[in-house]
C-alpha cells in the first residue's frame, strides 16, 4: 500500500493484492494504525469512506486490488453536548419541567451523524445551568423521545425528581399520548388495536419489524378521524406500550404504511391510484413520515396534577390535509 498523504486524519491508498478479499472495516482500520474497527465501521456507514471516488457505506465489502480507497476521519467533537442557541415553542415551562413542540427535522440527542443542532443542544442554551448532568450527561433531561422527522409534543425533566417520576410514567404507561398519522388506503375495521411483537428486522437491522423471536410485546390502539375514500385515512393512534418506531411499523404491517415514510414505505402504494393527480403527487412527494404526537397527558411528578397538552399540526401536514380536501377522491 502506498499512502497518498500522511495526514493522520485520512487514508487515501491503492489496495494491494495481498488486501484483496479482505472486509473494508478491517482494511481500514489496520491502514490506520490508531482506529478500531468498529469505529471505522461507523465512518464508513456514516459516508465517510469512498471507493474509486464514489461512496462506498457497506463496511463489510470486499476490497479489491487496484481500486483506490479513502476515508475522511472527522475531527474529535466534545464528548459532552454543547449549547445551541436553536429557537424553541415552548408550550408550558416551570421549575420541574418543560413540555414543548417539537418540529420535524430536529433530532432529540446528540448520535452518530447528528452529533450537535439537536433538541438537547438548544435545551441547554435555554434552561442555562438547570439542565446539565439531568438523568444523564449525554441526554439531559430527556425522559423520551420522538423520531427526527416526527412532530408534536415532548416533556423535558429539570431535575432529577422530575426526571426519576417521568421516566416511571413512561415505563409503565402511565400517561397519555395521541398521534395523528395519514396512512395509505382505508383500514377495515375503521377502529381497532394492532398487536405484534417488535424486533430489528432480521435482513436489515437499521429497521424494526413485526417478529415471531426476540421481540418485544407492542400494542397499538387506533381510529379512524376521517378517509379520503379508500385512498388514505388520517388516524388516531394510542400507544399502550412504547417500541421504537411502533406506530409506523404496526401500520406498515397491517398494510396502511403512514405517508412519506422513508423507512417502512417500500414502494408507491396502490391506494395512490385512488386520488386526483394533484393529491397523489403531494403524498408521493412528502418527504418525512406524516406523523405528529397531538396530545400528551401526565400528571405532573411534584404537584401531581393532571396536565394535558396539545400541539396543532405543522404547517406542511396541514398543506397535505388542504390538498386532499380539495381534491377530487
Amino acid at each position: 500500500m502506498s499512502a497518498r498523504t500522511p495526514d493522520p486524519a485520512s487514508l487515501d491508498f491503492i489496495a494491494t493484492p495481498e488486501q484483496d478479499g479482505s472486509r473494508l472495516d478491517r482494511v481500514l482500520a489496520e491502514a490506520s494504525g490508531s482506529l478500531s474497527r468498529s469505529r471505522v465501521k461507523a465512518l464508513i456507514e456514516s459516508g465517510h469512506a469512498s471507493r474509486d471516488g464514489a461512496p462506498v457505506t457497506e463496511p463489510a465489502e470486499a476490497v479489491r486490488a487496484g481500486r483506490r480507497y479513502a476515508l475522511a476521519v472527522p475531527p474529535p467533537v466534545s464528548a459532552v453536548p454543547l449549547p445551541q442557541n436553536i429557537p424553541l415553542e415552548v408550550l408550558h415551562e416551570d421549575a420541574d419541567l418543560i413540555v414543548l413542540n417539537k418540529p420535524a427535522g430536529l433530532v432529540v440527542h446528540p448520535a452518530p451523524g447528528n452529533l450537535d443542532g439537536t433538541l438537547v443542544n438548544a435545551l441547554l442554551a435555554h434552561a442555562g445551568d438547570d439542565l446539565p448532568g439531568i438523568g444523564g450527561e449525554k441526554r439531559p433531561g430527556i425522559v423520551h423521545r420522538l423520531d427526527k422527522d416526527t412532530s408534536g409534543v415532548m416533556v423535558v425533566a429539570k431535575t432529577e425528581v422530575a426526571h426519576r417520576a417521568l421516566s416511571e410514567a413512561f415505563a409503565t404507561r402511565d400517561l397519555d399520548r395521541e398521534y395523528l398519522a395519514l396512512v395509505w388506503g382505508l383500514p377495515s375495521p375503521a377502529r381497532g388495536e394492532i398487536e405484534g411483537d417488535i424486533g430489528r428486522h432480521p435482513m436489515d437491522r437499521k429497521r424494526m419489524a413485526v417478529v415471531t423471536r426476540n421481540g418485544k410485546p407492542a400494542l397499538t390502539r387506533y381510529s379512524t378521524d376521517r378517509a379520503w375514500g379508500t385512498a388514505c385515512s388520517l388516524l388516531r393512534c394510542r400507544l399502550a406500550t412504547g417500541r421504537t418506531h411502533q406506530i409506523r411499523v404496526h401500520l406498515a404491517e397491517k398494510g396502511h404504511p403512514v405517508v412519506g415514510d422513508p423507512v417502512y414505505l417500500r414502494r408507491t402504494p396502490a391506494a395512490a391510484r385512488g386520488l386526483g393527480p394533484e393529491a397523489r403527487e403531494a403524498l408521493l412527494a412528502f418527504p418525512r413520515q406524516a406523523l405528529h404526537a397531538a396530545t400528551l397527558g401526565f400528571r405532573h411528578p411534584i404537584s401531581g396534577d393532571q396536565l394535558r397538552f396539545s400541539a396543532p399540526l405543522p404547517p406542511d401536514f396541514l398543506k397535505l390535509l388542504e390538498i386532499l380536501n380539495s381534491s377530487t377522491v
